[in-house]
């Protein structure tokens, strides 16, 4: 998996998280020696994208084998006849998955050249082609029709419209502009289609543009997890509290088969627009979306009918997908954040937890995640709310998919066997072509979905009945 560097940090932040796979706890267990080596594995590993691309399908509109039918044709489509395999994930019946190929190593790189920011680079990674948007610079004689070779600008320093670029750069593959320089860099603010349409990715992925719109949604891997995991029952009142953009919400309502109430907060106006939109597309009517901040859901003394603030004890599971360093995520070649910024989640993260077990009635279940794969942010968190909230226990989860919780954050063995968390760093280097897909077993490729995924972080926790919460 060598043909990206391993991703790019700030000296700081590098240390931190080497400092979270070197503790105590894990050198004690494993040696010094192999901690080292799982965190370049982990640095290496940041930079690419997983080998697998995974879809949920919409179950209250169809049948997973219906659309499971139209995406194999939609793929052949894409890629020219060329028959990519179809998964159904034996533990997650809602959810597809497709191999990723590469990453291809013998494309010609061209005379005319694009530059992309870093965000749209990671996208190409990941199937998508190239919006005029994400375009940072072009050769000065390229033109509508023309073969470019498209590079990622990883550490932000290419001029917008500049017609070449010297500094830093990751190749992504080829692809044919859809417009000239001129047009791209004419200054209209309307231009936001397609710029670059990717034809020889270093990776090779199947875009979702427009694709099965109302049937299937692209979701990492352990995203769709969280909603299992949660277990959501038909005619429940459950809380989504950091919502946006409803991948999770809607996945809820999806599950309970559109029956009971499914509340979904997010302070950014845009964001649950967003969510709105994809309950309607999705054809889910029990989704209810508020612009509302999370910190703020309780109200301990007036009931506003339906609508936040809410009263303690109102929910039957929440959602807590929280505000994170977002450390997991792949690919991604570069992170210019400061170590200020990487750990200044946890207090909001602990606010927000707070506000739910208020808000959850006894007996009822909270599901915490993340997609970082800091101890502060995860099991140190489990280890304050278990220690905070003496009315809440920690509970093994279903399914099963991610690797046990790290230790470093004082968790007994079995309390880390009831946690989930997908570790980049645990994936072997692995390269994929047409003719290996065709000699690997369906349960081998289904493994290496469960591990090379982005990084992830799931507990599971079940509020007593007849207990007093007691705020911290």
């Amino acid at each position: 998996m060598s043909v990206f560097p391993k991703i790019s940090l700030r000296l700081e932040v590098e240390n931190y998280l080497k400092a979270n796979f070197l503790n105590k706890e894990v050198v004690s267990a494993f040696g010094k020696q192999e901690a080292e080596r799982k965190f370049e594995t982990l640095l290496q590993n940041l930079s690419h994208p997983p080998s697998f691309t995974t879809v949920r399908v919409n179950t209250h509109l169809a049948s997973v084998q219906h659309v499971k039918t139209l995406l194999h044709d939609e793929l052949q489509k894409q890629f020219n006849g060329l028959s990519f395999p179809v998964l159904q994930h034996p533990d997650l019946q809602d959810v597809l998955l497709i191999p990723v190929i590469g990453p291809r190593k013998n494309i010609k790189q061209q005379h005319c050249e694009v530059i992309v920011g870093a965000q749209c680079g990671n996208s190409v990674l990941r199937g998508a082609h190239v919006y005029v948007p994400g375009i940072v610079s072009a050769s000065k004689f390229m033109k509508g029709g023309d073969t470019v070779s498209v590079y990622s600008d990883i550490k932000g320093k290419c001029k917008k419209g500049a017609k070449e670029f010297d500094g830093t750069k990751i190749f992504l593959g080829n692809g044919i502009s859809e417009l000239s320089r001129k047009e791209i860099f004419s200054g209209l603010p309307d231009l936001k289609g397609i710029g670059i349409r990717m034809t020889e990715p270093v990776y090779l992925s199947p875009s979702f543009d427009d694709v099965l719109p109302g049937y299937l949604f692209l979701q990492n891997l352990p995203s769709a997890v969280v909603t299992h995991v949660l277990d959501p029952q038909p005619g429940e009142r459950i809380l989504d509290l950091c919502a946006a953009p409803g991948g999770k919400t809607t996945h809820i309502a999806a599950r309970m088969r559109d029956q009971g109430e499914v509340i979904a907060l997010d302070k950014i106006a845009n964001k649950v627009e967003k969510i709105k939109q994809n309950a309607l597309l999705l054809g889910l009517n029990s989704i209810r979306a508020f612009c509302f901040d999370g910190t703020k859901a309780l109200k301990l003394d007036i009931d506003t009918e339906g609508e936040p603030p809410f009263l303690p004890e109102s929910f039957d599971r929440i959602l807590l997908d929280a505000p994170c360093s977002g450390m997991g995520q792949r690919p991604n070649m570069a992170c210019t954040w400061t170590l200020k910024e990487v750990t200044s989640y946890q207090p909001l993260q602990r606010k927000l937890f707070t506000v739910a077990v208020e808000l959850l009635k006894p007996g009822g279940v909270l599901v915490y995640s993340t997609c970082t794969v800091t101890l502060a942010e995860n099991e140190e968190q489990v280890a304050w709310a278990l220690g905070t909230f003496p009315c809440l226990q920690l509970q093994r989860q279903d399914p099963q998919i991610g690797g046990a919780g790290m230790m470093g954050a004082g968790l007994t063995s079995e309390q880390l066997k009831q946690l989930q968390r997908f570790d980049p760093s645990v994936v072997p280097s692995w390269d994929t072509d047409i003719d290996s897909l065709r000699d690997t077993r369906t349960e081998d490729m289904i493994r290496l979905a469960n591990q090379d995924c982005i990084g992830f972080f799931i507990a599971k926790f079940v509020k007593g009945k007849n207990t007093k919460v007691k705020a911290p």
